[in-house]
This record gives C-alpha cells, sequence and structure tokens, in this order.
C-alpha cells in the first residue's frame, strides 16, 4: 500500500513540476500577423494590419522567406506578408514571412 502512495505522489510531483521545467513547449506555438509592410530594413520589418495595429518583428538567423519572393532583401514597402511569430516574445521575432498576392480591398466597388 504505502509502495503504490510513494509512487503516486512521486507522478503527480513530476506531472505537478513538468510545465515548469519545460516553459518552452506551452509557448511554442507561432502565430501569424498578416498585413501590409509599412517599412523594412536589414535588421527589421514593420507590418501594419489596416485593422489599426502595426507590429514591428526582427529579423532573426532562422528567418525564412517564402511564397512571392525568396529573401529578406526582395521585401519591400506595400507588399502584403503573412509573418509568423512568438507573440509573446520581446522583441517580437519574425521566424518566418510569407510574401502574398494583396487581397481585394473591400471598399473598392467594381
Amino acid at each position: 500500500m504505502f509502495k503504490i502512495l510513494r509512487r503516486l505522489a512521486f507522478v503527480t510531483s513530476i506531472a505537478a513540476a513538468l510545465p515548469l521545467l519545460v516553459p518552452s513547449f506551452a509557448h511554442a506555438q507561432l502565430r501569424d500577423f498578416e498585413g501590409k509592410v509599412d517599412s523594412v530594413n536589414e535588421k527589421q520589418i514593420i507590418v501594419d494590419n489596416r485593422k489599426g495595429d502595426k507590429l514591428t518583428f526582427v529579423k532573426t538567423e532562422e528567418t525564412t522567406v517564402e511564397g512571392d519572393k525568396k529573401a529578406w532583401t526582395d521585401l519591400k514597402k506595400n507588399d502584403w506578408v503573412a509573418v509568423s511569430s512568438k507573440m509573446l516574445e520581446k522583441p517580437r521575432k519574425a521566424y518566418k514571412v510569407v510574401v502574398k498576392p494583396a487581397p481585394p480591398d473591400a471598399a473598392v466597388e467594381e
């Protein structure tokens, strides 16, 4: 009986300590922020989602560029991008930048 209780207490304590020991797994999810490039330089990109939010993302060694353009140096103002980052990081780091065609403007009548 005591063996079972000791094992149960050990397993419970490990289960309780696991989130504290491995916090990166809890926050490892990437979030996409999509919008128009407001400005870009060799170190960072500022993206405006046209809903009043402008976020700055820092380029890292792991940053990849995909989609219509393949290199960070090809990014220009007014490109439409989706930036993958961990939103809780300060400063926000751009892990992946996907260049997309700009969506049609809903306010323009055809």
